[in-house]
């Protein structure tokens, strides 16, 4: 699949002497876009293989990944089930666009509550799905596993190799984890996590190979889906300036990371920068009703 990199042209590149290229793969589909095409691809693959017609995984409310998997699924033939953090949701959630697409699509909805979703990877809750939900193709939350990260190695290509640096924005890991494999000697990989905490790397780790990575954790704006004027009103100047559009769950955070970067002098001039765009928009519709209850700025359609 060829994904074209778009350069960026900006007052700011220039006078620092830095060359930014954004991989779009956000083109590569409306809902199934970016890092979960990628994610989704083989795991697809494998649940027919093992001949089980319904895909089992787990999400927020926001989450990219349950719209993604319910639409896959619905493409693909297979039914899918989304285990949902939040009970708070089970009553209102046709008021939210992303798990409202995701219904659309066929998913089977089921609301746990937030104590009992952090227990998503024990063995006695496992178990418990196992019981509730016979012969399911279980993929993690975010898409993270082998094949996952198998699928995430094919974004960099050969025309990719001219780069000094690759920026992802980081949600699990599994992302961050295909790029680092298949990053050239030469190349620095970036993850910006959206979350706050230390146990990115860690996780990462199960599935990296390589030492050619770092972790730039300043900039999650307070920790997932926290966001504040100064993030909003970038991404949309940004989209304004570029005509490219940015989430403000993960991409966002990430480019205002890599522009604070660049002011700060933290690259050397010369530096080619390539940004992986992980997609993500479809989370917009469901953000801008919680920027208006905080009385912070809208994000452009």
């Amino acid at each position: 699949m060829d994904i074209p990199n778009q350069k960026v042209e900006l007052p700011i590149l220039n006078e620092k002497g830095i060359t930014l290229y954004v991989k779009r793969e956000d083109t590569i589909h409306p809902i199934i876009s970016g890092n979960k095409y990628r994610k989704l691809k083989y795991n697809l693959h494998e649940a027919k293989k093992l001949g089980q017609d319904t895909l089992l995984t787990f999400g927020g409310a926001f989450s990219n990944h349950i719209a993604a998997t319910a639409y896959a699924g619905k493409k693909e033939g297979l039914k899918t089930i989304g285990i949902i953090r939040g009970e708070e949701l089970k009553n209102n959630w046709h008021e939210n666009p992303t798990l409202k697409l995701a219904q659309a699509n066929g998913m089977d909805l089921h609301f746990v509550s937030r104590s009992d979703y952090r227990k998503k990877n024990s063995i006695a809750f496992l178990q418990n799905l196992n019981a509730k939900f016979d012969l399911c193709y279980l993929i993690p939350e975010g898409g993270t596993n082998e094949l996952a990260v198998k699928g995430c190695e094919e974004i960099l290509t050969k025309a990719d190799t001219q780069f000094d640096i690759i920026c992802s924005c980081v949600g699990t890991g599994g992302t961050l984890a295909g790029l680092i494999n298949s990053a050239q000697p030469h190349q620095t990989v970036l993850g910006f996590p959206a979350l706050k905490g230390n146990f990115l790397k860690e996780d990462i780790l199960k599935f990296a190979q390589n030492d050619n990575w770092k972790l730039i954790a300043e900039y999650h704006f307070g920790g997932y889906a926290k966001v504040d004027s100064s993030l909003i009103e970038f991404i949309n100047s940004f989209k304004r300036e570029t005509s490219i559009p940015l989430d403000p769950i993960y991409t966002g955070k990430m480019f205002f990371g890599v522009f604070d970067m660049i002011k700060k002098d933290v690259f050397k001039r010369g530096t080619q920068i390539l940004v992986i765009h992980t997609g993500g928009l479809q989370g917009i519709d469901g953000m801008n009703p919680v920027l208006k209850k905080k009385n912070l700025p809208l994000l452009d359609l």
